[in-house]
């Protein structure tokens, strides 16, 4: 007999299994795809961000206008036990010069093993290619391998992800068995795409490092890179949800220098020398900002004031399955303290299927741990 279900094996799902394995329960794990932490696994292919090293108050201001929402459960699982638990799998840590924690391995790999064979020591059982397709009077329904089969869990932990990376397994297509508690889906942690002129061609790929990025009150030290079609990468990422909305950016290219230090070294340029020379010879900019100014702030009446607050036009985001993550899900109204579905007793929901965004960074994760867990010892409860 399944005592508890959880529908979805990312790290929420995970967590939550293991929360609810370690009080007691005998629990099944049901992924739609042939294995499981398929999006982890992605994430650490380019360094497996787990959590930041920061005061508590700046880490809760990454998650916006949710923070009052995911206080308690990030009070409960926060960065330091992220790390205690990651420590607590084998897996040493190391923190970065910007606060980044990342495993010593570098991916996740590892930590996914050591994990598993955890929840396998609690005897959480894990079954792959089970789509969930609904419910009825015989309870939790799911296409197998083996043909349509039904259980009859006593909790069941929902774990199912947001909208973005279909291919990994968030599709967002439980979204249907909630219509009046699904917040619309919308991209986060996305590139954008520019109307570049040929100018711009032979920076394509080149990260664009020492700027500020600004998008209404949201600012951003961190860099990016140049595309084919726009721009990508973490400093955007941080801005992106602002610009979603509809803020404009604008890139100041000498975030330690005032105006008045710029006009003045661009004053002691020789006379003759082009744009491009000034800008390199006078103001040391790198070959990739220089064809940003070259692009965007040509004939520009203040050259000074256009470097420090230079306006990039954004054509609109990329498509949402090409964003890391989404805003969007479970309403927080839609739910009890605990994470339970009001209009579902006995039935949770946790991860990146709760409505909710956070910039990349640590904080995804951290934030998908932390519901997993919540959701799992209510459960158990």
């Amino acid at each position: 007999m399944t005592e508890a279900l959880v529908i979805g094996a990312g790290p929420a799902g995970l967590m939550a299994a293991e929360a609810m394995a370690g009080a007691g329960l005998r629990v099944t794990v049901a992924e739609a795809k042939p294995s499981v932490g398929r999006k982890l696994l992605m994430a650490g292919k380019s360094g497996l961000n787990l959590t930041r090293a920061e005061p508590f108050e700046a880490f809760m201001a990454a998650y916006g206008d949710r923070a009052g929402h995911l206080r308690p459960m990030l009070a409960a699982f926060g960065p330091d036990q992220v790390r205690d638990w990651a420590e607590g799998l084998g897996q040493p840590l190391f923190t970065g010069s910007t606060g980044r924690v990342f495993p010593r391995a570098m991916k996740a790999s590892p930590l996914l093993r050591a994990w598993l064979a955890r929840l396998d020591g609690l005897g959480v059982r894990i079954r792959t290619r089970w789509r969930w397709t609904g419910r009825d009077g015989r309870g939790v329904l799911f296409d197998t391998p083996e043909g349509a089969r039904a259980l009859a869990p006593c909790v069941t932990v929902l774990a199912c992800g947001g909208a973005s990376w279909a291919r990994l397994g968030s599709d967002g297509a439980w979204a249907a068995h909630f219509p009046a508690d699904v917040a619309p889906f919308r991209p986060a942690n996305m590139g954008f795409d520019i109307a570049w002129s040929a100018h711009m061609a032979p920076y394509r790929g080149q990260p664009v490092k020492g700027v500020a990025l600004h998008a209404g009150r949201a600012v951003s030290r961190g860099e990016f890179v140049i595309t084919a079609s726009g721009i990508e990468g973490g400093g955007i990422y941080e801005v992106s949800a602002a610009l979603r909305d509809g803020a404009a950016l604008t890139l100041d290219l000498l975030p330690d220098l005032g105006r008045d230090e710029i006009a003045a070294r661009l004053a002691r340029a020789r006379r003759g020398d082009s744009l491009g020379n000034r800008l390199r010879k006078a103001l040391r900019l790198s070959p990739v900002k220089s064809a940003l100014a070259m692009e965007f702030a040509r004939g520009a009446p203040d050259l000074a004031a256009a470097l420090k607050a230079l306006p990039v036009p954004l054509i609109g985001p990329r498509p949402m399955d090409q964003a890391i993550s989404t805003a969007g899900g479970l309403r927080f109204g839609a739910l009890d303290a605990g994470l339970m579905l009001r209009a579902r007793p006995g039935t949770f929901a946790a991860g990146e299927m709760l409505d909710w965004e956070a910039p990349t960074g640590g904080y995804l994760l951290t934030a998908c741990l932390a519901t997993g867990l919540w959701a799992g010892r209510h459960a158990a409860a």
